[in-house]
């Protein structure tokens, strides 16, 4: 069995679509990035390439390629796991935090952890979404920006 951890964190701005672990949420601001910036999915990807001795999604997708600009998230997920699946592990289960101030995330949690597991090709079980707020401190506290943190359990298959 192995442990990875991952982190992200992207700026809150005018003109982008709001996407969290793959789900599209209605607010006024998106988030900020080379890809579609889903904070939750490369906390995720970094924790499961963590996990598996890869590097992290720098390496595997940089953000001056242009094949990565504006891409679903979604899909990068689907390469990290083939990586994983090429060295011989399978997720064992996964737990993803978002710290965000606004929106208000809790409709879409459910939803949040089965796409996550789609992804991943687990049940939705082995995955928990949980959301936070940071009562108004630091800049996921002042609405600038959204986090995320993962953590996962991958063993050999």
């Amino acid at each position: 069995m192995r442990i990875g951890h991952g982190y992200d964190v992207h700026r809150l701005v005018p003109g982008r679509d709001l996407i969290l672990c793959g789900v599209k949420i209605p607010y006024e601001l998106g988030l900020d990035g080379h890809s579609d910036a889903d904070v939750a999915i490369h906390a995720l990807m970094d924790a499961l390439l963590g996990a598996a001795a890869l590097g992290d999604i720098g390496r595997h997708f940089p953000d001056n390629d242009d094949r990565y600009r504006g891409i679903d998230s979604m899909k990068l997920l689907d390469r990290v796991m083939e990586l994983l699946e090429n060295k011989g592990f399978a997720v064992s289960n996964a737990d993803v935090t978002i710290i965000a101030q606004r929106p208000k995330l809790s409709p879409y949690i459910e939803i949040m952890g089965n796409r996550l597991a789609e992804g991943m090709k687990i049940k939705a079980d082995q995955v928990n979404v949980k959301a936070t707020t940071e009562e108004g401190l630091g800049f996921t506290g002042e609405g600038k920006g959204v986090a995320a943190h993962a953590v996962v359990l991958i063993e050999t298959r």
